[in-house]
């Protein structure tokens, strides 16, 4: 992100009125290497084609953040990989980190890693670091120390299903996994930004956050979140979950995040009195049916009808309901963007 797109956001957060309304939009492995014409296997293996990929979005979508902004990942893998999971990557796929735990039991095995030298975290940094130069000389500069949630991390290392049954079977063992990962996420945070002195700003991604009633999501996320978002002392704090968001809406800001990105299945309106407009609105249209494979009129209709119930169009930053998935063109995100600015 560029210097005056950040302080758009710090001014997003505090509440100022922005106009025209911007533009964010959560880009990363599975819309780029689609849309510049390279497989998923050669943007995650070359750092000049990762490179050439997020300079061309950059540059063509110049009025649009881009967030977090270079995003150096692997799909879901970084953070199961550190754990031991074994991570399968197919040409123009994405990968996928099989789960390393068959019962509740292989819990207390777990070994804490080391976001230095385990897994992907590793080639994860240095990419940031081979190309920091390269990046800040565009204008732009690395913002976000990013990771997977507690909750994510934890259903691939034991299966979705498995980890939400034990939610209610083996309360004391999930206790015991989120705090391990727990640990290992502030370890992995604070090494980024310790690493890189322009981060100011926390991304953390957990859908399954939406799987959890408010009850369940106070008990097994809230804790371990708020630990989290309070790692670094950073001015924004970035939650995405793109799964049912009424549950934790409404704690979102106890817990520090201060920007949401959230289902398109609830409305802006909706999204400002859960939160009781307390934090900007990262959304909202839907991004498969209207913004990858709608028209360009319908993506502009699709902007005017999610605004227009809306009386105070303070802490709104559009974009879609969720990161930006394939297939979205160039005509529909400048449709966008012209839809925005009217």
């Amino acid at each position: 992100m560029t210097d005056k797109q950040w302080q758009i956001l710090l001014d997003l957060i505090a509440g100022k009125a922005v106009m025209p309304l911007p533009v964010g939009l959560i880009i990363d492995s599975p819309w780029l290497p689609g849309w510049v014409g390279v497989s998923t296997l050669d943007y995650f293996s070359s750092d000049e084609i990762w490179f050439e990929a997020n300079k061309r979005a950059v540059e063509t979508f110049a009025d649009v953040m881009l967030l977090p902004g270079f995003w150096s990942e692997y799909g879901m893998c970084t953070e199961p990989s550190a754990f031991g999971a074994k991570c399968t990557f197919h040409r123009n796929e994405l990968p996928y980190a099989d789960k390393i735990m068959d019962t509740p039991d292989a819990i207390d095995r777990l070994v804490l890693p080391n976001p230095e030298t385990d897994g992907l975290a590793p080639f994860v940094l240095n990419r940031l670091l081979l190309n920091r130069k390269r990046i800040e000389s565009l204008g732009h500069r690395i913002r976000f120390a990013v990771a997977r949630g507690p909750l994510n991390i934890a259903s691939f290392l034991m299966g979705t299903t498995e980890f939400l049954m034990g939610l209610r079977t083996d309360t004391e063992k999930i206790h015991k996994l989120l705090d391990i990962i727990t640990d290992y996420t502030v370890r992995w945070l604070e090494l980024q930004k310790k690493t890189i002195d322009s981060i100011d700003g926390v991304l953390i991604l957990d859908d399954i956050v939406g799987f959890c009633g408010e009850p369940d999501f106070q008990a097994f996320a809230a804790p371990y979140l708020k630990r989290i978002f309070n790692c670094l002392d950073v001015n924004v704090k970035f939650f995405h979950n793109d799964a049912d968001g009424r549950g934790c809406a409404p704690h979102l800001a106890s817990l520090g995040v201060n920007l949401f990105n959230f289902s398109f299945l609830h409305s802006l309106e909706e999204m400002k009195a859960w939160t009781n407009n307390e934090v900007v609105l990262l959304g909202n249209i839907p991004p498969r049916d209207v913004l990858a494979i709608g028209t360009a009129s319908q993506v502009r209709q699709s902007v005017r009808d999610a605004l227009v119930p809306v009386s105070d169009k303070r802490r709104i930053l559009l974009s879609c309901g969720g990161g930006m998935p394939g297939g979205v063109t160039t005509e529909n995100i400048r449709a966008f963007v012209e839809a925005a600015q009217k």
